[in-house]
């Protein structure tokens, strides 16, 4: 489905199955709620490919602003902007610097995000105002392009492996840059085969969903 924006990936899950008369469903990778596209929904028996389904390739695009930082890396937070007397960074340093984000790299997944920290999600820590630190792991990006950029907004698409998070590489792109950043658009166009251009909308009628159920997409090495 091409999930829309304010929702939450679980409630889209939960509207599913409501739809389909209870049945067993759950989704293969979160959305945050601001952002938008594809969320690939198992239901019944599918569920059982979810940790397969979760480990495949994702693709995005993002606008990432660079003037300005929030709490939560997105704009569901309030702006904090940089210096007004800082110089924007070219079309050719912005794109210099997206090459350190190429490959196997280290990154910080955001304060507010799911992540378990001694057992508790990182954004129920951080909501509560409690200092939070994700500790950095590796994440493999295969490609990562600049669209567009139009000081202070780049626009970008990325191709990458399960656990990257775009809004952290808003943060450590702008920081690369010497400036602050955040996302101010996500939308997850792929996983996998699974793209956004054959993703239904999510409406309250049954029959539309029901014809849009596809088998499941056999392993990648299968014949």
């Amino acid at each position: 489905m091409d999930k829309p924006h304010g929702m939450t990936s679980m409630r889209a899950v939960e509207r599913v199955r409501r739809l389909l008369g209870g049945a067993k469903a759950g989704h293969a990778g979160t959305l945050d709620p601001l952002a938008t596209g594809v969320l690939v929904v198992a239901i019944g028996r599918a569920t059982k490919e979810i940790p397969r389904l979760m480990g495949m390739e994702k693709r995005y695009e993002t606008e990432i602003d660079l003037s300005a930082t929030t709490e939560t890396l997105d704009t569901e937070a309030e702006r904090v902007p940089v210096d007004p007397s800082t110089t924007p960074p070219t079309r050719a340093q912005v794109e210099e610097a997206l090459l350190k984000f190429k490959g196997t790299i280290r990154q910080a997944p955001p304060a507010f995000s799911a992540v378990k920290i001694a057992g508790r999600r990182a954004y129920d820590l951080a909501r509560k105002g409690e200092a939070v630190e994700p500790a950095e792991r590796d994440v493999t990006v295969h490609a990562i392009e600049l669209l567009d950029y139009t000081w202070p907004v780049a626009r970008l698409s990325i191709r990458c492996a399960k656990g990257f998070y775009v809004r952290s590489l808003a943060r450590d792109l702008a920081k690369s840059l010497g400036l602050l950043g955040h996302c101010l658009s996500i939308r997850r166009t792929a996983v996998g085969p699974y793209e956004v251009s054959a993703a239904m909308q999510l409406t309250d009628s049954p029959q539309p969903l029901a014809q849009s159920i596809l088998p499941i997409s056999p392993p990648a090495d299968s014949p």
